[in-house]
């Protein structure tokens, strides 16, 4: 063989090689997307699934309170006095007392003329 063939095999060998160590970097790289893509997919699964939990927590609190409600409810006692606590009725021989707030004192300030502020006066 001459020189000159042994010269383009190698040279052909060399580009070959980089050919594929090329595809081959990109398969890593793609491949190392896919499971980034993964990562993350799983990450706000994982947070979802969190988050829907703590939601079922407090809907079975509310759900508890709600029963708790209805049983109160359930009872004459229990009836009118949520009946006289939402529209403010009283029995018989009862009256009824409104707690209202104090009412706070507003005074508007005295503004000053404008030539008692020149002079300060």
């Amino acid at each position: 063989m001459s020189s000159l063939s042994r010269k383009k095999n190698n040279d052909t060998n060399y580009i070959r090689q980089g050919i594929l160590i090329g595809i081959f970097i990109l398969v890593i790289v793609w491949l190392g997307s896919l499971i980034m893509g993964l990562f993350f997919k799983a990450q706000i699964a994982w947070k979802t699934a969190q988050h829907t939990q703590r939601e079922a927590q407090v809907l079975k609190h509310r759900a508890n309170i709600l029963e708790q409600n209805m049983r109160t409810l359930d009872t004459a006692r229990g009836y009118s006095a949520s009946v006289r606590t939402a529209f403010g009725v009283a029995r018989r021989g009862e009256s009824v007392i409104i707690v209202v707030p104090p009412v706070v004192a507003t005074t508007t300030p005295i503004k000053k003329p404008w030539w008692k502020r020149i002079l300060h006066l």
